[in-house]
């Protein structure tokens, strides 16, 4: 089994002997490690300020065959991480509720942390000045965009989940444009269902913000806002906690944008009190 750290270490043994500009790319990739590794080559180089030829180079001399390979190496070594700590996990049954409860209070930890004010201001930003907010996610994680629908919903007008069916999202499609917005939660199994609408979506001038996790919904590249859960979030079975405690920030970060939502809930109480008398 690959130690969960071998890319990494692997760069920090050749970084004495790198040329000055590769060096720059490795303090990049192990300063943020593994998120570095993750998003575009271009954005790499970027962060490093250097050339993407020079960021190539550096993947070359360290035998992979180039940077989409470097990044298959870095996913599969998140994913032996999580598999050996689910074999960890298991090992310990007499204690699975104890280390259980530490697991999930690390992992919520580390999504606070990843959700940073000035990325949950971006975020509450585009929800309340969008025509239209839009809601989707995969297995389960569906539940997270429910919530946020559910909730927004009550605080704005034109906030919905996008529906299952083909049909029923291609008519949705057809009134989709720049004004809109889609908040797509994306996580390993990534959703093929997903990633088709929100591509079209995005073809036709849609907004996207993304939820993911360290290892990035291919959808990320698309992603005007992309906020990742870090790799302490997954746990040995990817909490709904932490995907909906993240939810819980947007929302918070998103109602003093809101200035009607006051009234819009009064509203709300009064129709539902209404319509709930025989």
């Amino acid at each position: 089994m690959a130690n969960e750290d071998e890319v990494a270490a692997r760069l920090g043994a050749v970084y004495p002997e790198l040329p000055r500009g590769e060096q720059a790319i490795v303090r990049v990739l192990l300063d943020d490690y593994p998120f570095a590794a993750l998003g575009s080559l271009r954005s790499l180089a970027d962060r490093a300020k250097v050339s993407p030829p020079t960021a190539s180079r550096l993947f070359a001399r360290l035998g992979w065959s180039g940077f989409a390979d470097f990044q298959a190496a870095v996913r599969a070594e998140g994913r032996e991480h999580d598999r050996s700590r689910l074999r960890e996990f298991v090992a310990t049954a007499p204690d699975g509720p104890r280390r259980a409860a530490e697991q999930l209070t690390a992992g919520l930890d580390a999504t606070i942390a990843a959700a940073g004010e000035p990325l949950l201001a971006r975020i509450a930003a585009l929800l309340s000045q969008a025509r239209g907010v839009w809601g989707m996610g995969g297995p389960l994680s569906e539940l997270a965009a429910d919530y946020l629908v559910r909730q927004l919903a009550s605080l704005r007008p034109g906030v919905r989940r996008v529906p299952d069916g083909a049909a029923e999202r291609a008519r949705v499609l057809l009134d989709l444009g720049p004004g809109d917005l889609i908040v797509a939660y994306d996580f390993r199994r990534y959703s093929d269902t997903t990633a088709r609408f929100v591509r079209a979506a995005r073809a036709r001038g849609t907004r996207l913000v993304l939820v993911t996790d360290a290892w990035e919904s291919p959808l990320a590249a698309q992603a005007e806002v992309l906020l990742r859960l870090p790799r302490d979030a997954a746990g040995p079975i990817a909490p709904l906690t932490h995907e909906i405690a993240v939810t819980e920030l947007i929302l918070v970060a998103t109602v003093p944008l809101l200035t009607e939502s006051a009234g819009r809930l009064e509203n709300l109480d009064a129709l539902t009190a209404e319509l709930g008398q025989d």
